[in-house]
């Protein structure tokens, strides 16, 4: 069995108070507590103080593009079905830079986790605007104040028919918890969206302002039932909903692919002539 100190990584550079460092801490309790060794999984990361996530850690690692972390966490798992294959995004990331990657990936129910750390900001280049920000919200390089309406990836979600959606907060860490090992236990693809104060550059939504909105969805409430999952996931304001918010089982995308379906890529003899492919590389040069 992993022990805590399995899963250290370099040493944090975000700041004292930074919602991250406790999704770091839960998410090493959850693996831990799942008895996931690092070697077991991979985490694919963009760019953002979110995407430094897997650095911290001990784990295989692919740390590519902004807002490009579901394409190559899609390669990865469709090659080796057997690893528990992670991306980590902010909502900068993820919600504007990757929203077209989160589509497709949310319609071919990847067997992939995202865990999306929503600090209603770009954290990494000074607290500009993301798509999360709420409307009105004044900042340095918008006098006007945001434009826009902020994006709603709960109800994007389930108009979506992702497979697996919840929302946690980071100053919740039992909740957080139980809601990283509900998403890792699921088959197919899952997204939580986790809230994250930015203490640096978001003085709007701070962790009493969570505090003072987030409630648990009731025991009774049924996450299957997708009309009524998109009510809760409208919810934003002063009253904002945490838990397994919609859950629809469906068939995977490589359980879709007939040539992966029974046996991984990665596990698969190797039939390919390399020397063919050489030959055919040279035409090129």
């Amino acid at each position: 069995m992993p022990s805590l100190d399995d899963y250290k990584g370099e040493t944090p550079s975000w700041c004292p108070g930074c919602g991250n460092i406790i999704i770091l801490k839960t998410f090493k309790e959850a693996m831990l507590e799942l008895g996931i060794e690092p070697h077991q999984f991979t985490i694919v990361s963009g760019i953002g103080q979110a995407a430094k996530f897997p650095h911290y850690l001990k784990c295989n690692t692919f740390n590519g593009l902004h807002g490009r972390s579901l394409p190559v966490a899609t390669a990865l798992k469709l090659a080796n079905s057997g690893q528990i294959v992670i991306a980590v995004a902010g909502d900068g990331d993820c919600y504007g830079e990757g929203g077209n990657h989160l589509l497709h990936a949310m319609r071919r129910n990847i067997n992939v986790k995202l865990f999306v750390h929503d600090n209603q900001i770009y954290g990494l280049t000074k607290g500009q605007a993301s798509p999360t920000t709420l409307e009105g919200t004044h900042k340095n390089n918008l006098p006007f104040g945001v434009l826009s309406e902020g994006l709603n990836p709960m109800a994007l979600a389930v108009a979506m028919d992702c497979s697996f959606v919840a929302r946690s907060f980071a100053g919740d860490m039992e909740h957080l918890k139980e809601m990283v090992k509900a998403a890792i236990g699921h088959k197919g693809f899952s997204l939580v969206d986790i809230f994250q104060p930015c203490v640096s550059f978001n003085k709007v939504n701070t962790y009493e302002w969570y505090k003072q909105r987030v409630y648990h969805l009731e025991k009774e409430y049924n996450p299957e039932d997708r009309t009524g999952a998109f009510g809760r996931a409208l919810e934003f304001g002063d009253r904002i909903p945490l838990g397994i918010i919609y859950r629809n089982e469906r068939p995977t995308f490589d359980e879709r692919i007939p040539l992966i379906r029974e046996k991984a890529l990665a596990q698969q003899a190797q039939s390919l002539d390399m020397s063919k492919i050489d030959s055919m590389l040279k035409e090129f040069y």
